[in-house]
């Protein structure tokens, strides 16, 4: 069911992707790995995932410097939790990472990418 109102959010967000965000999506955007589509800002209501390939149940979530507070590390976990009963798996990649090992972080995507469409029989 959409919510209009988590759908104008999305939209609005898409337009102001974070550094690390704008990084990754050059990268995955347009079936770049193994063929699959991502959606960037992507509402699964009530959240919005930074990316999801809908079609093999993935959510890629960036973590910058706020998800280091306890807060938001409890709120990381519901929030996954959730999406785990909607059937998504879930990754989560720091920033720092995509700005030190951009190369790496796009091998394993590729690799965790073909083995979802594998078991899925894609």
């Amino acid at each position: 069911m959409r919510n209009p109102k988590i759908q104008n959010f999305a939209k609005e967000n898409r337009q102001k992707l974070t550094k690390a965000e704008t990084i990754i999506w050059k990268h995955i955007k347009g079936a770049n790995i193994e063929g699959v589509k991502f959606r960037r800002q992507h509402p699964i209501p009530p959240f919005i995932v930074d990316f999801a390939a809908i079609e093999i149940g993935l959510i890629i979530e960036i973590d910058g410097a706020t998800h280091i507070s306890d807060e938001e590390l409890q709120n990381d976990l519901s929030r996954e939790k959730y999406l785990k009963t909607k059937g998504f798996e879930i990754i989560r990649i720091r920033n720092l990472d995509i700005y030190n090992n951009l190369g790496g972080i796009l091998e394993f995507l590729g690799k965790l990418v073909w083995e979802l469409k594998t078991l899925k029989g894609l």
